[in-house]
Parts: C-alpha cells; structure tokens; sequence
C-alpha cells in the first residue's frame, strides 16, 4: 500500500524513488512487524489471560512444564498479525509470490486457530481431529500448489535443483505440485512439533526465514541469480518483504516467548510459519536447502516417527520422550540449554545452507 503511494508521490519529488528498493524495504518490513509485535503484545497476553486462553501441559511430560500450565497461549496471532500487517503495507501487491505466501501462512494459521479453540476454549483435549487437520491442510497445501505450478512463466519454476551440483536440473512436470505438497505441509507440522520450548521454534524459524529471504532476492536478481548459479525467478525477489516481516514478528514474539515464556504461539503460529517456510522455498527451488538449514525441524520430526514405529513394532521407546527436545529435558538438560544449543544448530545449518550459494 505504501509502495502505491511513494509511486503517486514520486511524481512531486524524486525522493520518493528510493521505496522501489528491495533492500528498503525489507528493512522497513522488519522494523515495522518488530514495533507491531511489540506493541500489541501486552494488551494480546493480558486479553489472553481475562479470557483465560491458557496452556494445557501433559502430565506425562517432564515435571518441571507444570508450573507452565495456563500460561496464555495462541499467541501466534500476534506474529501473523504483524507479518501480514507489515507485508501489506511494504510489498508489492501485484506481485503473485507475495499473495501466494501470505495466503499459504493465513490459511494454515486459521487451521492452527481453529485447533487451539477447540483444546483452550471449548476444552476438548484431542483439539481439531488429526484427520480434518490433515485434510485442510493437504486442500491448502494442494491449492498453493497448482497456483504455483499453473502460473510457471519458465521450466526452471517447475524444476528440481540438487545443490553443489551445478548441472543436475531434473525437470519434475506435474511431480511438481507433489512435491510442493509435501513440502508445504511437512514444514508445516516440523514446526509445530519443535513448538515445546520456550522460544524453541521461533528463532530457528526466523533464522531459516531470514535465509530463504537472502535466497529469494538472489533468485529475483538476473545478475546475482547468474553468477551464482541459481534458479532466476522473477518477482520472486519481493519475498525478502514477506521474509523481513516474518523476522521482526518473530523477534517482537520472542521478547515475550523467550524463557520463561509469557505467552506460547500455538498451532495458530507453529502451523502458518512453518507452511510459510516451505512455501518461501519451493518459490525458489531450495527444498533442499530448506531440509538442510531446517535440520533442527527435521530432528524434531524424525524423533517422533522413530519413536512412534519403534513403539508399534517392538513396544519399546528408542527416546525417554517424542519429540526430541523432551528426550533431552528427562535426561537432566535444563530447558534453558536444550533451547540454546537447538539454536546454534540451527545457527551451523544456515550458515551451511547459505554456503550452498556459492559451493556449485
């Protein structure tokens, strides 16, 4: 919106050219989800609180999560709020990648909603049915998938992109949209499933947002996309907006998530990021990089799966506790520790996933 006026104003002064800038702009994406986040974030928590939105915390988990119960939680509308506020106002709003993104993280958001209503206000402990959860999000997952798949303006969009191997570029067809089924909707519940720890899921989020948002406007750059190497999407450089947003929400979230936490962001949160990420990164053909600076979201994943078929199979527990993060509590690692040490893994990874750029 914003963007729409500099345009009409450039015309009374030259000045106002400079909001054509990318680089601007994310940075006035960044500060202006991060002012909202902080801003709103009180009044959320306190209207949280009358409402009495609280967590539940299971009695099975690890003894010290008790005194956690009731903290206000569906806090990840503020985060959404923030992003879809600052995007709004900062991108360029005939730009498809960015109505195709923040659709994605809205709509996934309104799942997430939508199972926190059920277990914190109607106080039904199973929350939305994980079959209906699934099912929404495949219709969702499935619809931002053709979107993306009958709008390719060039094969390259629609092509699997192996990294450090320059030449190997498979061509998928409609393989496309299942693979970017299957991207959005596993991130998607990754995510959710790393949300266990005080500000555990939101900067490993934000550090793989930043990064697919560096990724993104290389990938929108002839120039930059050439030397590197890398998949030339056009438009798709007016992610950095989208991705500078997600930043500074989830910075603003954090200021109240970190330990101890007064509020939890929720499915409503967990659910929309973590579409939002895979989305981010089938735009710009990096679901590869997406696996490997996510590997944190990947454990989180693989701990469960491994936990639940170990259990169905042999009746025993390959961890103490699924997803991993508790496996590592019950073994004496205060909650404080597992959170900063998943954070510099994630740290590693990015780094690892961002040197993809130039390792071809």
């Amino acid at each position: 919106m914003l963007l729409l006026l500099a345009q009409y104003l450039q015309q009374f002064h030259t000045g106002f050219s400079v909001f054509q800038y990318l680089t601007l702009r994310g940075i006035l994406g960044v500060l202006t989800a991060l002012v909202l986040a902080l801003w709103l974030g009180p009044w959320m928590i306190r209207t949280l609180q009358v409402r009495q939105i609280g967590q539940a915390v299971r009695s099975e988990g690890p003894q010290s999560h008790l005194s956690k119960k009731g903290t206000p939680t569906m806090g990840g509308a503020l985060i959404l709020s923030a992003i879809a506020i600052s995007t709004l106002l900062w991108a360029d709003l005939s730009n498809r990648y960015v109505w195709v993104v923040l659709a994605v993280t809205l709509l996934f958001g309104a799942i997430g909603w939508v199972d926190d209503y059920r277990k914190v206000i109607e106080k039904n402990s199973r929350g939305l049915p994980s079959r209906w959860k699934y099912f929404w999000q495949s219709v969702f997952g499935l619809a931002a998938a053709l979107f993306l798949y009958m709008t390719a303006q060039a094969p390259i969009e629609t092509t699997f992109i192996v990294p450090l191997l320059k030449n190997v570029e498979i061509p998928l067809g409609f393989g496309f949209v299942v693979l970017t089924y299957f991207v959005i909707v596993g991130s998607s519940n990754a995510v959710n499933l790393t949300d266990g720890l005080d500000g555990l899921a939101i900067m490993p989020t934000v550090m793989v947002g930043g990064a697919l948002g560096i990724f993104c406007y290389l990938s929108g750059n002839a120039n930059f996309s050439e030397y590197l190497l890398i998949p030339y999407v056009p438009g798709a450089g007016e992610l950095i907006v989208f991705s500078g947003a997600l930043i500074g929400a989830g910075l603003g979230f954090l200021w109240f998530n970190t330990y101890p936490a007064q509020v939890f962001m929720g499915d409503v949160g967990a659910l929309a990021l973590g579409a939002a990420l895979g989305t981010m990164a089938v735009i710009v053909r990096q679901e590869i990089v997406l696996f490997i600076m996510g590997g944190v979201f990947v454990m989180e994943t693989l701990s469960v799966m491994i936990q639940v078929a170990s259990f169905k199979l042999t009746g025993k527990r390959v961890f103490r506790m699924a997803p991993i993060h508790h496996h590592f509590e019950l073994k004496g690692w205060p909650e404080p520790r597992v959170i900063v040490r998943f954070w510099i893994i994630t740290v590693i990874l990015v780094l690892v996933g961002l040197a993809t750029l130039k390792l071809r």
